[in-house]
């Protein structure tokens, strides 16, 4: 059974891309938020996370942390996505924030019991 209702909240996500190689971006890290301060503190730590080891450190990170930070946290409050991409050398990196609906896990306490049969089901074991 599943208990209680949808909760809303964020789905975030770093990608990294190398800008030399074809192929696609790769999910480095996501997890989700349950509210909109939640998914905007995100954000900054990891850009100041990356950002401390770049040499010389982006100026395109900087500015986004002093100016337009306020741009993402109001469309957070409005429930929209956002990005925040940073390149440096051949490695592109970029964070996505999205408004989800978790859905409730389940509750073994409230789960029905399984029917007798499924006792009597014997995995095949390889030849």
């Amino acid at each position: 059974m599943l208990s209680g209702d949808l909760a809303r909240g964020f789905w975030c996500e770093c990608w990294a891309e190398d800008l030399t190689a074809p192929g696609r971006p790769t999910v480095t890290t996501s997890f989700g938020a349950y509210s909109a301060t939640q998914a905007d503190g995100w954000l900054p730590t990891a850009l100041r996370a990356i950002t401390a080891e770049l040499n010389p450190a982006a100026p395109e990170t900087w500015a986004w942390l002093y100016e337009v930070r306020i741009d993402t946290r109001r469309a957070l409050l409005r429930s929209e996505p956002c990005t925040a991409s940073v390149t440096y050398a051949s490695t592109r990196i970029t964070w996505t924030v999205h408004p989800v609906l978790f859905l409730p896990l389940g509750d073994r306490d409230d789960a029905p019991e399984l029917p007798p049969c499924t006792h009597d089901f014997k995995p095949h074991e390889p030849d």
